[in-house]
């Protein structure tokens, strides 16, 4: 059943505010173009992968050395490239542009106090 005028207003003022407030969840509901570059990104370079290690046997089975190397080169493009395109969005929710925390450069106490303070966290928190 369509939507009436009044409701299709409605929900375009909505999504207009949402957008307006949250940019960065609305974009997640929408989708993102970036995470469909990397799905694109992660396929092509799992068929490279898969037309490397073809390269390499047929390199192998034939006696071309060049061609076995090309296959393995190609195997290792395709991987980096699959892991990098992983790491960077494939899963949904993920953005390579996401604001991440600072870290602090300057340290508190030495290694053991922060272990230390670490145990302690975990007691406080009911964990051990």
């Amino acid at each position: 059943m369509p939507l009436s005028e009044e409701e299709a207003r409605v929900l375009e003022q909505l999504e207009r505010s949402l957008t307006a407030e949250d940019p960065e969840f609305a974009s997640a509901l929408r989708g993102s173009k970036i995470a469909d570059q990397y799905r694109r990104i992660a396929v092509i370079s799992a068929i490279a992968f898969v037309a490397g290690i073809v390269l390499l046997l047929v390199g192998a089975m034939k006696t071309f050395t060049w061609l076995g190397v090309l296959g393995f080169l190609l195997m290792l493009a395709g991987a980096y490239w699959f892991a990098q395109s992983w790491r960077r969005g494939v899963l949904p929710g993920q953005a390579d542009d996401a604001p991440r925390p600072a870290k602090s450069t300057r340290k508190k106490g030495t290694f053991v106090e922060r272990m230390e303070q670490r145990w302690q966290d975990r007691r406080d928190q009911g964990q051990f």
